[in-house]
C-alpha cells in the first residue's frame, strides 16, 4: 500500500510539473512551401530542441521563461525569434526558410563526437560542397568533380588500365587513398577489393570506390582535413570525407546527360532519377536511380620505328618489317586514354520518426560497373609467327602469313559494390543515443579476351599451342565488412559535453581463383589469373571504444579531447588521442584554432594476403611477368620478409578563420603529418639471385613527413547590374612531402649484394612528388534572371617522376598548367533547367620535360640522340607520349562538352 501511494504521489507531482510547461510547435518549410525534414529547432539557454518530421512539423515543451528559438538547416538561412513563454502557454512558430549557399559556418561535421558545433565554433578545418557545387563541375563521376572543387584532393585516370580502370586512385594531402576514411551519412563505407599494383600513384594501396556514389543522391559533402583516428579508428590519418544523402520529400526530378570530347570520342549518355516521398505521417524515403554509358577515348602517340627495331628499346625486328606495319598503323594499334564504362547505380535513404524523441533511419546502395579497356597491342614483330606459328590460325586466316596483323588483348572488369545501414536514434533526459549496423562489400571479377596462353613445358613444347583458349577468366577479388556502432552523447552543462561509444567491425577479403588456362605456365598473355595457391578467403575483426570531452572554458574558448583504443584479432591493440581548441575574437569574426593528435592505420587484408603474378612494363619495351608474395606465405618466411605492423601517425594543424561580414569568409590552415612505419608495395627483390626479376612484397619501409597550407576564401552576393556575383578562391601548397630517415630494408634484403632496396627512386617519386606541388581553384559565379554563369580555373602545379629505367641523372617534370571550365545554366521554367558545361575549353593537355639532376644530366639533355632514347624508354617508344607510362597530374583528354536537362515532377 505504501508503494502504491508513493507511486501515485510521484505521478501527481510529475503531472503537475508537466502541466506547468509551455508547448512550442510549428512547421518548417522551404520557400516553395515543401516541408524540410530534419531541420534543427533549438531553444537557448538550455540547448533544448528537436528536429522536424516528414511533414516539417516539430513540437517540444519548455519551462516558462525567456528563450531565443532558432531554426536551421544546411543550405537555408537560419531563422531566429525571441519569445517569453508563460505557464501552460502554447506558442506556434511556422517558418519559411530561404535558400542560401552552403556556408562553412552552417555545417555540423564529424570533427567531434560530442554535441554538434558549427564551424565558427569548431577547432577543425573542413571543406563543404553542396549538390549544386558537385553538379556544376560537369564531371561525369563524383571523384572527378572533387578533383576540380577541392585543392587538396587529387585523382586522375592512369594511361594503362586493366583492373585500375574500375576505379582510379585518389588522395587528400598527398597521403594515398588508404589514409582517408569515407563515410556515408556518418557511417563507414566499405573499401574496394582492389589493391593498386601497377607503377602509378596509389601503388600498393586501397580506397573506397567513391566514383560509385551517384551524384544526384548527394545533398552535400563534408571533408574534414585533419587526422581523425581518435574519433573513427583506422584509415583516418589524412582526414574524413562524409557524404550526406538527400532526404527531401514531395519532390522528384529526372536528368538526362550527354557529352563528348572535342575529338568526338568519349561519348557519354546518362539518365538519373531522384525522388523523395512521404511514408505515412512520420516517415520518408528518397531514392536515386542512375544509368550511364561512356565510350572509349583514345590518345595514343606515334610510335618510333627505329626504337621498335632496336634490340634494347624494342624487339630487335627488321626495320623494314616494323616500318611497313607502322606505315599502316602509326600508333602500333595501341589504345590508351579513358576506357569504355557502363554503370547502373541505385540508392535509397529513409527514416521514420517513432515519437518526439526517437527515430529509425536507413540507407542502402548498389552499384554495377562494367569497364572495357585494352592491353598493349601485340604487333606481328613482337609476337611473331616464327615464335608462335599457331597465331596464324588464331588471329589470321590460317594460310597467308600477311593476314596476321598481331592482336590486342582486351580486358573487361565487372564491379559490384553495395552498402547498407540501419540505425536507431533516441533522446532521453538529454542523452542522445545512436545505434547502427552497417554492411558493405565490393567484388571485382575480370575477363581477358583476344589473347592466348603461350606457355611451354620443360621440353620447350607448347602446353596449349593451337588449342589455347582465346578468352580467359582470371578470377578477381572481393571485400566485405560488417560494422556495428553505438554512440552516446550529452551536454552535461552549458560548458561541458561528453560522448562515448564503441565499434565492432568484421572484415572479409577473398582472392577469387581464375580458370586453369589463365594461370598455367605464363598464364593469359597480358593478365595472369589467380592460382589456387594464391587464392583464398581471409578474415579478421576488431573492436574499439572512445571517450570524447568538450569544455567551453568561456563562450570564446573551447577545448576538446578524444581518446580511443582498438583491438585487432591479427596484430593486437592501438591507443590514440586528439586534442583540439579554438578561440574566438572580435564578436566571432576571427577564430584561432589548432589540433594535435596521434593516429594509426592497420595494414589492410589486401596488403597482408595479396599474392599474384602480374604483367609489368619494363623500360625498353618488354612486358615481363613478375610476382607479389604475401607477408604470411612460406615464400615470405623463407626469404625473411617480416609481417606487417600498423602505421602510426602524429598530426598537427593550426590556423584561423575570418568572417568580417556574412558574405565574406577566409580560412588558412597549416598541417604537419608524420607517419611511422609507412606500408608500401616494394621493389622486386631477387632473393635467389637467379636473374628472373624477383618478387615484390608489402613492407613497413619508411617514415614520412608531409606538411602544407590550405586556404579557402569566398565572397558572395556582390551586386553587378541586375545580377549577383560570387568569388571563391581555394588552394593547397605542399611545403614538405618526403621520406623521413633511412629506408627500413628487411635484414634479408640488406644482406644481398648490389645495394638492393625495397624503395627505389621511382617508388619514392610516386609517393612524394607525383601529385601537384601546389593547386589552386579560382571560381566566379554570376546569376542574373533565369541564367547562371560560372567559370572555374584550376591551377595544377608541377609534378616530378623518376621513371623506372630512366637514367638516374634525369627526372621528368610535368609543367604547371591551368585548366578552365565554363558552365551555363538556364531555368526555362519552374520545372525545366538546361545546363551546358565546356570543361577545359582551352584544350590544355599535360606537358612534360626532362630535367637534369646534375651536370651529367645536363649533358644527356643536350644530346638529341641520347635524350630521345631516354624518352623512348619511359613512353614505350612514344606509345604514351602525353603522360609516359606512369600517368600525369590531370586528364590527357582535352576539351569535353557536357549538357544536361533537368525536369522536376
Amino acid at each position: 500500500m505504501v508503494k502504491y501511494f508513493t507511486f501515485l504521489f510521484c505521478c501527481i507531482v510529475f503531472t503537475g510539473i508537466q502541466a506547468q510547461k509551455a508547448t512550442f510547435s510549428g512547421t518548417i518549410t522551404d520557400s516553395g512551401g515543401s516541408p524540410i525534414i530534419g531541420a534543427n529547432v533549438t531553444a537557448s539557454p538550455g540547448n533544448i530542441g528537436t528536429i522536424t518530421d516528414v511533414s516539417g512539423d516539430y513540437s517540444f515543451t519548455l519551462d516558462p521563461g525567456m528563450y531565443t528559438i532558432s531554426a536551421s538547416f544546411i543550405g537555408y538561412s537560419t531563422q531566429m525569434i525571441n519569445v517569453t513563454l508563460g505557464t501552460r502557454e502554447t506558442r506556434i512558430w511556422n517558418v519559411s526558410m530561404a535558400d542560401d549557399a552552403i556556408r562553412l559556418e552552417d555545417v555540423v561535421l564529424v570533427g567531434s563526437r560530442s554535441a554538434p558545433r558549427s564551424n565558427t565554433t569548431s577547432p577543425l578545418p573542413i571543406d563543404v560542397l553542396s549538390a549544386k557545387d558537385i553538379m556544376g563541375t560537369g564531371q561525369t563521376t563524383f571523384d572527378k568533380a572533387l578533383q576540380y572543387r577541392i585543392p587538396s584532393f587529387n585523382t586522375v585516370q592512369t594511361p594503362v588500365n586493366d583492373a585500375t580502370s574500375l576505379l582510379d586512385p585518389y588522395e587528400i594531402r598527398n597521403m594515398g587513398p588508404s589514409r582517408t576514411l569515407i563515410l556515408i551519412n556518418g557511417k563507414r563505407k566499405n573499401m574496394s577489393s582492389l589493391v593498386y599494383v601497377q607503377t602509378s600513384p596509389g601503388r600498393g594501396e586501397t580506397g573506397a570506390d567513391i566514383s560509385a556514389i551517384p551524384t544526384d543522391a548527394i545533398e552535400r559533402v563534408e571533408i574534414l582535413r585533419d587526422g581523425a583516428s581518435a574519433q573513427y579508428g583506422s584509415d583516418a590519418i589524412a582526414g574524413v570525407m562524409n557524404v550526406i544523402l538527400k532526404k527531401k520529400v514531395n519532390y522528384g526530378s529526372a536528368t538526362i546527360r550527354g557529352g563528348a570530347t572535342s575529338k568526338g570520342d568519349g561519348e557519354m549518355l546518362g539518365l538519373s532519377i531522384n525522388q523523395g516521398l512521404s511514408v505515412g505521417e512520420k516517415g520518408f524515403v528518397n531514392y536515386t536511380i542512375d544509368f550511364s554509358k561512356i565510350d572509349l577515348a583514345n590518345r595514343p602517340g606515334k610510335v618510333d620505328a627505329a626504337a621498335e627495331a632496336d634490340d634494347v628499346l624494342g624487339f630487335g625486328a627488321p626495320l623494314a618489317d616494323v616500318q611497313a606495319f607502322l606505315n599502316k598503323y602509326p600508333d602500333a594499334g595501341n589504345i590508351n586514354g579513358s576506357p569504355a564504362t557502363a554503370s547502373a547505380k541505385f540508392l535509397v535513404n529513409g527514416g521514420h520518426k517513432l515519437n518526439a524523441n526517437s527515430e529509425i533511419y536507413y540507407n542502402a546502395a548498389y552499384v554495377y560497373k562494367k569497364v572495357n579497356s585494352f592491353a598493349n597491342y601485340r604487333t606481328p614483330y613482337w609476337r611473331t609467327l616464327s615464335d608462335f606459328p599457331y597465331l596464324l590460325d588464331l588471329f589470321g586466316d590460317g594460310k597467308d602469313p600477311k593476314s596476321y596483323k598481331g592482336y590486342v588483348p582486351t580486358f573487361t572488369g565487372d564491379l559490384n559494390d553495395y552498402n547498407a545501414t540501419v540505425g536507431y536514434k533516441t533522446s532521453m533526459n538529454g542523452w542522445q543515443t545512436d545505434a547502427s549496423l552497417t554492411t558493405g562489400g565490393n567484388e571485382q571479377t575480370y575477363n581477358v579476351s583476344n589473347t592466348h596462353n603461350r606457355s611451354t613445358d620443360a621440353n620447350g613444347n607448347f602446353i596449349y599451342g593451337a588449342l589455347t583458349p582465346i578468352s580467359f577468366k582470371p578470377g578477381g577479388t572481393s571485400f566485405k565488412h560488417i560494422v556495428g556502432n553505438i554512440d552516446i552523447s550529452k551536454p552535461i552543462s552549458d560548458k561541458i559535453s561528453v560522448a562515448f561509444g564503441s565499434e565492432f567491425r568484421s572484415e572479409n577479403f577473398e582472392v577469387i581463383q581464375g580458370d586453369e588456362a589463365s594461370y598455367v605456365g605464363l598464364g593469359a598473355d597480358s593478365f595472369q589469373g589467380n592460382t589456387p595457391a594464391n587464392s583464398g578467403k581471409f578474415n579478421r575483426y576488431n573492436v574499439g571504444a572512445y571517450l570524447d570531452l568538450s569544455f567551453d572554458v568561456t563562450k570564446d574558448f573551447l577545448i576538446n579531447g578524444t581518446a580511443r583504443h582498438e583491438e585487432y584479432s591479427d596484430f593486437g591493440g592501438a591507443t590514440v588521442w586528439k586534442m583540439s581548441s579554438r578561440y574566438k575574437l572580435f564578436d566571432d569574426k576571427f577564430t584561432l584554432r589548432a589540433s594535435v593528435s596521434t593516429g594509426f592505420r592497420a595494414p589492410s587484408l589486401h596488403q597482408i594476403y595479396t599474392e599474384k603474378s602480374q604483367s609489368s612494363f619494363q623500360p625498353g619495351g618488354a612486358i615481363v611477368i613478375t610476382g607479389i608474395i604475401n607477408n604470411v606465405s612460406s615464400a615470405a618466411r623463407a626469404n625473411g620478409v617480416p609481417a606487417l605492423s600498423p602505421e602510426k601517425s602524429n598530426n598537427i594543424t593550426f590556423g584561423f578563420g575570418f568572417k568580417p561580414t556574412k558574405d565574406f569568409n577566409l580560412t588558412v590552415d597549416y598541417y604537419d603529418i608524420k607517419v611511422k612505419d609507412r606500408i608500401i608495395l616494394g621493389e622486386k627483390i631477387d632473393f635467389a639471385q637467379t636473374g628472373d626479376g624477383g618478387q615484390a612484397f608489402f613492407v613497413n619501409a619508411m617514415d614520412s613527413k608531409t606538411s602544407g597550407i590550405d586556404f579557402v576564401a569566398g565572397y558572395k552576393n556582390v551586386p553587378l547590374g541586375s545580377g549577383s556575383l560570387g568569388f571563391n578562391l581555394a588552394g593547397n601548397y605542399t611545403i614538405t612531402n618526403k621520406r623521413d630517415g633511412a629506408i627500413k630494408n628487411p635484414a634479408s634484403v640488406a644482406a644481398l649484394p648490389g645495394n638492393l632496396s625495397v624503395l627505389s627512386a621511382t617508388q619514392e617519386a610516386l609517393l612524394f612528388t607525383s601529385r601537384p606541388k601546389f593547386k589552386a581553384i579560382l571560381g566566379l559565379d554570376y546569376e542574373i534572371g533565369k541564367f547562371g554563369f560560372s567559370i572555374n580555373n584550376t591551377l595544377f602545379g608541377p609534378t616530378k617522376f623518376k621513371n623506372d629505367g630512366m637514367d638516374s641523372n634525369l627526372r621528368i617534370e610535368f609543367l604547371t598548367k591551368i585548366v578552365s571550365d565554363l558552365g551555363i545554366s538556364f531555368a526555362a521554367s519552374d520545372k525545366v533547367t538546361i545546363a551546358l558545361n565546356v570543361n577545359n575549353f582551352l584544350n590544355v593537355v599535360p606537358e612534360w620535360v626532362f630535367k637534369a639532376e646534375n651536370a651529367a644530366g645536363t649533358t644527356l639533355i643536350n644530346n638529341a640522340e641520347l635524350i630521345k632514347r631516354q624518352s623512348n624508354l619511359i613512353t614505350f617508344n612514344n606509345r604514351y607520349a602525353l603522360t609516359t607510362y606512369d600517368g600525369s597530374h590531370f586528364s590527357q583528354l582535352g576539351t569535353m562538352f557536357n549538357g544536361a536537362v533537368n525536369v522536376k515532377f
